[in-house]
């Protein structure tokens, strides 16, 4: 194997390519290590505990020596942003009595969204997202469970649906505005 430095100026998708094809944990932590700060932020963000978050952190890398080989990743960095955020949400989801922010994807932009994870509180916020996104007109509602609930990327949810690339981005930013105005009114 070639020194790591010589790999340095490689972008992200030329180094998930050689991990895909070598397996090197060298070349993942190397991808990897660009954006432990942003991983980091985003799991201290929503476990709001510093040693809960570096453990997340490797556990996180450990997720990904198996997920990268299998999962196609166009844009590395926001895959690795929802992934972290998930495994965080996943994480609060099995710990009793904590507090977490609102699992609605259209909520946690707001930082003042957290609510005690209690059943039927929970129970009640998740059944609210569903009839909201059932809500949304077909075009939203399909772009929107494909990108959040999915975790599809744009250009995947365009090859997909056969709308164009801007329409998709109009169909999420309206669903996702929509899905706001009806978790936040009282019906």
């Amino acid at each position: 194997m070639p020194v790591l430095s010589t790999y340095i100026s490689k972008n992200d998708l030329e180094l998930l390519d050689l991990y895909k094809s070598g397996g090197e944990l060298d070349v993942l932590g190397l991808l990897y290590g660009r954006y432990t700060s942003m991983v980091y932020g985003v799991c201290l963000k929503y476990l709001k505990d510093r040693e809960e978050s570096k453990d997340a952190v490797m556990q996180i890398f450990e997720k990904l020596v198996t997920t990268l080989r299998t999962h196609e990743v166009a844009h590395f960095k926001s895959w690795l942003y929802v992934t972290a955020r998930n495994h965080c949400l996943m994480h609060l989801r099995s710990q009793k009595g904590k507090y977490f922010e609102e699992i609605s994807p259209v909520l946690m932009e707001n930082e003042s969204a957290e609510h005690p994870e209690e059943g039927p509180e929970l129970e009640a916020n998740l059944s609210k997202l569903e009839n909201c996104i059932k809500r949304l007109v077909p075009e939203q509602q399909q772009c929107v469970s494909l990108f959040y609930l999915q975790q599809k990327c744009y250009k995947d949810i365009v090859t997909l649906t056969g709308y164009d690339d801007n329409k998709v981005k109009s169909y999420i930013q309206n669903g996702k505005r929509n899905l706001k105005i009806c978790m936040e009114s009282n019906t």
